[in-house]
């Protein structure tokens, strides 16, 4: 039996399978070849490409924060702000982070007044990890919010704007947007000097995404810069509070007024009507946000005679008392006809003035060669914007003097025919309050006064002030422009309303420009009323009391000595008759 087994077994048959050698040797090589690309590819991500393999899982505990500058102050001459910045608190999330139930999504909606739909639909999108849920929200808001505790929604700091002075100074100033980025005004001329640099911060953060360790600061952020205004704002306000007063009494569609120190050109005040509350930007229809008195232009009327009778005297050819004769009250140059509200007989040069004569500006510009005419203009900063640095600020219209017809020249010299911005007007006036030179103007704080250009001579400049100063006497066309205690020099001006082909029936600009004391001027005004609507629409009677006002308060406030301490009657305003001006 175990013979017979032995010999079953011991005669099986060997299994002997040959393999070739080739295909153990390209079993081998691929699987060292499979090594060796594994021993690259690490050698790569470690040494070559290891920043790669460190931003992913910096990515999972890493992050940089912004840290905001502080915008610096906007304030008036006098250090009182007009624009700040106060801390407020904005909520965002990382939506791959954020876990929370419905009960808390509904806490959430109540305390940011938003539908939780709303919220929700901003946390679906998981590929962001940053999302603002409400931004500029009160501290004790934002508070009440990350008591909740829902991982993945943060609180981070920001500033807001905010303007004490509201629509006081809304045109100076402007506002900015929700990123804190200037809009109009200041606020935009001025961006990169306010809003300085911001910051960053790197932070590690655990799974919830709560910051449990600061790592470094990589950028210390840089606070912007104060700006420092010529404004002074209590003339401002006050100012403000007369022209308002005026373009509703009148029911006027605009008005503006700007205020100069008559020694150094800076804008003490520059108000326009109708405004805007910057705080909260939202009602900018029908040009409210427009800083009308340095974009908007118009023809500036009669306000612009004493400079064509300072250029007559400064030629020569006239002195204060030279006659002119305007008996008929109507002048023909071609087919055109020049009146005169009435008929004056033979006036003085400074009658002419006094009375706003029309033909007797007419006959002193007519027997001036165009070319000085036209550069006199020019020098007064006609047809050139002031160079203030506002932003939008309109150069008005001054045509070359070789396309000047007779007609042309001859309307020009009392303020038609070519327009202008009120700062410019404003400005031009500071040749008859510094001895003929004019002056910069600037909306800063400047630290000492600038040099002037000479226009006129010093002995014009001072016949023009004697001759304005008639113009508010009993006699003149703005008794209403009066001051208690002090001298006061100006001119009216009433003009039509230029439109589409040819000027506007029964629509006008009523304007005055003045300065005082008369003596010593300290301060000039100037004031303009756009389409007064109420029945009443010459300069004398619309503009002058706001000059009135804004003049009388504004010296007292300033401590300026007056000059005529015995004029203590002031025709009451009501007293006055409507003194016509030839428009």
């Amino acid at each position: 039996m175990m013979s017979s087994m032995r010999m079953r077994v011991g005669s099986r048959p060997r299994l002997m399978v040959r393999l070739p050698v080739w295909r153990r040797r390209l079993l081998l090589a691929l699987v060292l070849c499979g090594f060796a690309i594994l021993l690259v590819r690490s050698v790569y991500l470690q040494s070559v490409h290891k920043s790669f393999l460190q931003q992913k899982g910096e990515a999972r505990y890493s992050r940089t924060l912004s840290l905001p500058a502080h915008r610096g102050k906007i304030t008036d001459r006098y250090g009182e702000p007009l624009a700040i910045s106060t801390p407020v608190e904005s909520i965002w999330a990382s939506p791959p982070d954020v876990k929370m139930t419905p009960e808390q999504l509904s806490r959430l909606a109540g305390i940011l007044k938003l539908k939780p739909e709303a919220i929700q639909s901003k946390f679906d999108n998981t590929q962001r990890e940053f999302v603002y849920l409400k931004r500029r929200l009160p501290p004790e808001v934002a508070a009440q919010v990350m008591r909740i505790g829902i991982p993945g929604v943060f609180m981070q700091r920001e500033y807001r704007r905010y303007y004490p002075a509201a629509e006081v100074t809304a045109h100076i100033v402007g506002f900015t947007g929700i990123d804190d980025n200037g809009q109009e005004g200041f606020e935009l001329h001025f961006q990169q000097w306010l809003s300085g640099k911001p910051g960053s911060r790197r932070v590690i953060k655990d799974r919830q995404g709560r910051i449990v360790e600061d790592l470094e600061a990589v950028k210390v952020p840089q606070d912007g810069r104060d700006l420092t205004l010529s404004i002074d704002r209590k003339i401002q306000y006050l100012a403000y509070r007369e022209l308002a007063a005026a373009v509703t009494e009148h029911k006027a569609k605009a008005g503006s007024a700007v205020v100069l120190d008559a020694k150094t050109g800076e804008v003490l005040a520059m108000v326009n009507v109708p405004s805007y509350n910057p705080n909260n930007p939202v009602n900018l229809a029908g040009g409210r946000s427009r800083n009308r008195a340095i974009v908007d232009t118009f023809e500036p009327g009669s306000t612009l005679k004493p400079f064509t009778a300072a250029a007559a005297l400064d030629s020569g050819q006239y002195k204060p008392n030279t006659l002119i004769d305007t008996s008929a009250g109507v002048m023909r140059i071609g087919r055109a006809t020049i009146r005169d509200a009435h008929q004056q007989g033979m006036l003085t040069v400074a009658q002419v003035i006094q009375k706003s004569s029309n033909i007797g500006s007419a006959k002193m510009a007519l027997s001036l060669e165009p070319q000085y005419m036209w550069s006199i203009y020019s020098q007064i900063g006609l047809g050139a914007p002031t160079r203030i640095g506002f932003p939008g600020e309109a150069s008005g219209k001054l045509r070359n003097y070789k396309t000047w017809r007779p007609i042309e020249q001859a309307t020009m010299s009392y303020g038609h025919g070519l327009s202008l911005t009120l700062l410019q007007l404003a400005r031009a006036y500071t040749v008859f309050t510094n001895d003929g030179a004019l002056l910069p103007v600037s909306l800063l704080k400047l630290k000492e006064p600038p040099v002037g250009h000479q226009v006129y001579t010093p002995e014009t400049a001072r016949h023009l002030r004697d001759m304005m100063e008639t113009v508010i006497q009993p006699g003149g066309t703005a008794p209403r422009a009066q001051v208690l205690g002090y001298r006061v020099a100006g001119k009216t001006g009433t003009a039509h309303k230029p439109g589409v082909g040819g000027y506007q029936a029964n629509h006008y600009v009523s304007s005055f420009v003045g300065f005082a004391p008369a003596s010593n001027p300290r301060l000039i005004i100037a004031v303009m009323i756009d389409d007064p609507s109420a029945g009443k629409y010459y300069g004398g009677t619309v503009a002058a009391p706001v000059f009135s006002q804004v003049m009388s308060g504004a010296l007292r406030m300033l401590a300026v000595p007056q000059d005529a301490p015995n004029n203590n009657v002031v025709i009451p305003v009501d007293d006055l008759p409507e003194i016509k001006e030839v428009v």
